[in-house]
């Protein structure tokens, strides 16, 4: 097994609201680990806390409780440098849910350098980065184009490269699809899942898209800011009573094979991830109508 990369043990957060002038918990105990190089998906529904854990993780927001300890070092400590919070910010990078918001310069290569430029990093090297960031997620032939005029799954590759260019060892996408189609939301995923598989990076997607959380190697489910659960993509949606009573819902293959099952028909193989196990159910499944 490959070293821990975040713990988190009985980790806590409160909001104040100024308007109620009331504490509202949004993560409560909450304890777990990811491992280096692991693709974890994370669900809950709307106010579960999984933004706020990713904040945690970036250092946008400090733990009111718990600890918290990324790459080896405490974030919790109460006697953490400027250097210090600015390296852990550095290694655990965050792509947001709209790319118009994270992009702030008029040509590409310069959005891309923006981060490592404000980091101090040389300009050779610097140079470097950006080259590699967009040949990363296969944008460097928009190198010199305008931002706005690219396509929202373009714009949201744009913001990764910026974010690689920082070189992360942690990339956490606070749902990063959300606001694209289709055709954009497969270019997001397949450079995610690029960057986890060839370089071993340790990624973290927060999402409410079923079907991309079964492409990842682990599940985690928040719920009022507790963990409700974990496990693979075939434990986690052979759950979907559970899943429903905290107002998520299955993949639409594991939807099927949970109707199938209903019917009395038996499964063998990858139920929720594999394609080809998909149409294997739907031929038994006319097997057994054409028998009856």
């Amino acid at each position: 097994m490959s070293n821990i990369y975040i713990h988190a043990e009985n980790l806590s957060y409160i909001y104040h609201d100024s308007n109620d002038n009331k504490e509202h918990p949004a993560l409560q105990n909450f304890s777990l680990d990811v491992h280096e190089g692991e693709y974890v998906a994370v669900l809950g529904h709307n106010g579960s806390g999984k933004s706020t854990f990713a904040k945690l993780l970036n250092l946008i927001l400090e733990p009111t409780g718990g600890t918290l300890i990324i790459d080896g070092k405490e974030v919790t400590k109460p006697d953490l440098t400027d250097e210090e919070i600015l390296e852990l910010r550095k290694n655990v990078g965050m792509v947001f849910q709209n790319p118009d918001n994270q992009l702030v310069s008029t040509i590409v290569e310069q959005d891309v350098a923006f981060g490592p430029e404000n980091l101090g990093v040389e300009r050779e090297e610097l140079r470097k980065r950006v080259d590699d960031a967009l040949m990363t997620v296969n944008m460097t032939q928009y190198a010199h184009h305008e931002p706005h005029r690219l396509s929202g799954g373009q714009k949201q590759r744009v913001a990764i490269a910026g974010v690689l260019a920082m070189m992360p060892k942690c990339v956490i996408f606070d749902e990063s699809t959300a606001m694209l189609d289709p055709g954009g939301r497969r270019e997001v995923l397949d450079t995610v899942r690029m960057l986890n598989r060839d370089y071993g990076m340790t990624v973290l997607n927060i999402t409410h898209y079923m079907n991309e959380a079964a492409e990842a190697d682990r599940i985690i489910v928040i719920n009022d800011g507790r963990l409700l659960m974990d496990g693979t993509p075939d434990e986690v949606f052979a759950k979907r009573d559970v899943l429903q009573t905290v107002g998520l819902e299955v993949p639409q293959c594991a939807e099927l094979i949970h109707r199938l099952r209903e019917e009395g028909i038996a499964l063998v193989g990858d139920t929720i991830s594999d394609p080809e196990a998909c149409v294997a159910l739907l031929e038994q499944a006319y097997r057994k109508i054409k028998k009856a």
